[in-house]
């Protein structure tokens, strides 16, 4: 829609992973080193995690668009929480191997032959397993067993192990002592600094024939890290909306209170509406006290001797709008029901004994 409007080739900051906009930071850099050292050693498991969005996928797209396909034979699964037999289903029919009513003693015969024929072909197979945090620890086995193949001296297959953060915690339980043996390079995703972000937003702008249309003010971009704390996909999010806001209001520079106005476009976008909390007369007046109380500690902190840069303000205030706040209204909208129906039945109970007791006669 405002590609046109800014003389954009395509969309620049799309959520699908697309190799063409790999952006070469120092943790994305170090972590196709890992990869590609690993390919060289041409058999074993190579592990690379990180957070949702930071760009791992991208990364192995990357990887994979460099390799010959003459020489290597690629097969991609996405787990699901699956068990061990349909793991290797799942790899035959990445890999285009028929497995229909077959057993599993069929079903790894027919595999390894397959991997066989490959090998015997000049080949190298190479399975990618992404979200590998979802396999359970039996389907994590039937991969190794995988692993065991072996055409003479030369191992059949090759794995990427690709996971959010707790696939290292399970690395670390004791059954998966054989297949920490077999891990030949694992290497951890982190987010990108400030001076990253703004690179990886200029990246891909540059990569569509951006001419500095729309220009980002130098504040914009200490915004856009602070909300997204460097992870990529959080700034895609973001950036694609100022792109469509700055077209629709025919503007064609992005300031530091655009990006704070689309900001909590977004926040209010995605919090539900029965997550808001519903205020009673009682919770109303202990808000009141409670902010008074607040204030008063506020001033006796004089904060007016703290000193901090924009960066780490804005860094701090998009931690704290990460956190799960959503889930937090909830639980106090749940609370603030709860208190106030016991209320209720209380006050409906004492109405009933004051009833029920007689008036005491005064001339006694």
């Amino acid at each position: 829609m405002y590609e046109t409007f800014f003389k954009l080739s395509g969309k620049p900051f799309q959520l699908n992973p697309d190799p063409a906009f790999f952006y070469g930071s120092r943790g994305h850099r170090r972590a196709m080193a890992y990869l590609e050292y690993g390919l060289h050693q041409s058999e074993g498991f190579i592990v690379i995690t990180g957070e949702i969005g930071a760009g791992k996928t991208t990364i192995v797209r990357s990887l994979l668009e460099q390799l010959d396909p003459e020489r290597v034979v690629a097969a991609n699964i996405v787990s699901t929480q699956i068990d061990a037999s349909d793991v290797l289903r799942m790899v035959a029919a990445a890999f285009g191997v028929p497995s229909r009513n077959l057993d599993k003693a069929g079903l790894l015969l027919a595999i390894e032959t397959y991997l066989v024929s490959i090998t015997a072909a000049g080949k190298r197979a190479l399975l990618i397993v992404d979200e590998a945090q979802n396999l359970a620890p039996a389907a994590v086995e039937e991969l190794r067993m995988l692993s065991n193949f072996q055409l003479e001296d030369h191992a059949l297959l090759q794995s990427f192990l690709v996971g959010q953060p707790e696939f290292r915690d399970i690395m670390q339980r004791p059954e998966m002592q054989q297949l920490r043996q077999r891990v030949i390079a694992s290497y951890h995703l982190g987010p990108l600094d400030a001076q990253e972000t703004q690179g990886y937003i200029e990246h891909r702008l540059a990569h569509v024939g951006w001419a500095n249309d729309p220009s980002f003010e130098p504040g914009a971009f200490s915004v856009i890290y602070g909300y997204s704390g460097g992870i990529p996909r959080r700034i895609n999010t973001l950036c694609d909306r100022l792109m469509l806001g700055a077209y629709l209001g025919e503007r064609h520079v992005i300031g530091e209170n655009d990006v704070r106005e689309v900001i909590e476009e977004l926040k209010e976008e995605f919090a539900s509406a029965r997550a808001r909390p519903v205020h009673t007369p009682h919770f109303a007046a202990a808000a009141n006290a409670t902010e008074a109380g607040m204030a008063l500690q506020l001033d006796a902190l004089a904060l007016d001797r703290l000193r901090a840069s924009p960066e780490l303000a804005e860094h701090a205030a998009g931690l704290a709008g990460n956190y799960d706040l959503q889930r937090i209204e909830a639980r106090l909208a749940g609370l603030e029901h709860s208190v106030s129906a016991t209320l209720s039945v209380l006050s409906q109970l004492l109405q009933a004994v004051r009833r029920d007791t007689p008036a005491t006669d005064k001339s006694e």
